[in-house]
């Protein structure tokens, strides 16, 4: 069998073009690969224009704004996914022979832990150095998402699904509060009824996001309805609406900083702070690094003293 052609194709495919052609691949969207990658958009489709003149066939096609793969994209999608996951556990296997001297951790975390993750991860990198850290922040869906492709070493989430195929444990309190502008009606009223907050108009979180799971559960257990004005895809968003009076929102105490008290209220309603939980975990069966190992009890012991006194006072 003559293995000179594919061969020589491999000298001419770089690791940092299928790394490029991987991410549009699985996102589908030369915007989101260059975000992910933090490249610009023109170097994506440089790379990508690149490959398929070494391998003489389109690997994509856009119609209007869809980007799809060829039937020589799908397969090289594979070859990419494999490759890259050989080198990835090489990699591992690498590092675990060095210790914690050098190495890579990938962290994913929902949106609502941005709010101390880089804080904690700071400290990591601090007793760590020459580790190079990798944070993703993203809604429940596509932390799902990230999870099902083996994307990262371990994933931060409010309510993990679940599934026999996910190994996850709690990890800290997650408190929930209400928010109002700071001159709402209910502002200075004390051990509010549910029900009287039902009558008000919410601003809440897209389809799948864990704050918006819960407040439905809780609303749904009372037997109450919400009263839903708005969607808005991010915590900042919520907040703003909030205080520009477009209705009151439940979310996480750990997203309301000391400025935010300025424009914003926290109501006094019953049976909140609610209880809600982060998990911690992985799929099942993923073979931990010495880094996720050791970065996984750094969470333990040094999280909670980075928390802001706000949220240590109701945890």
């Amino acid at each position: 069998m003559n293995k000179s052609v594919p061969f020589q194709l491999a000298r001419r495919i770089s690791l940092r073009q299928l790394q490029v052609f991987e991410a549009v691949a699985r996102l589908l969207s030369y915007t989101r690969a260059a975000e992910e990658l933090f490249l610009s958009q023109p170097t994506i489709s440089m790379q990508i224009k690149k490959l398929e003149s070494d391998i003489e066939l389109p690997l994509t096609e856009q119609i209007g704004k869809k980007v799809s793969l060829t039937e020589a994209g799908n397969a090289l999608h594979q070859a990419s996914r494999e490759i890259l996951d050989t080198l990835g556990r090489f990699e591992m296997q690498i590092n675990d022979q060095k210790g914690l001297r050098t190495g890579q951790l990938r962290l994913a975390v929902v949106s609502t832990a941005n709010y101390f993750a880089p804080r904690l991860l700071g400290k990591f990198y601090q007793a760590y150095p020459d580790i190079n850290v990798s944070l993703e922040v993203t809604n429940r869906d596509h932390i799902l998402e990230r999870m099902g492709q083996n994307m990262d070493d371990l994933y931060l989430i409010g309510k993990p699904p679940t599934s026999s195929d996910l190994e996850f444990k709690p990890y800290m309190a997650n408190p929930m509060v209400v928010i109002a502008p700071i001159d709402h009606k209910l502002a200075k009223q004390k051990k509010i009824p549910l029900s009287v907050i039902g009558d008000e108009y919410f601003l809440i979180r897209e389809q799948g996001s864990g704050t918006r799971i819960a407040i439905e559960q809780l609303f749904a257990d009372a037997g109450k309805t919400l009263n839903v004005r708005m969607e808005l895809g991010s915590n900042e968003s919520i907040k703003q609406g909030v205080s520009g009076g477009l209705g009151i929102a439940v979310l996480s105490l750990h997203t309301i900083t000391p400025g935010d008290l300025n424009e914003l209220t926290i109501l006094d309603v019953e049976g909140f702070p609610m209880s809600w939980q982060w998990y911690v975990g992985h799929p099942k069966g993923k073979r931990l690094s010495v880094i996720a190992k050791t970065f996984i009890d750094f969470m333990y012991e040094h999280g909670p003293s980075l928390l802001p006194e706000s949220v240590r006072k109701v945890l």
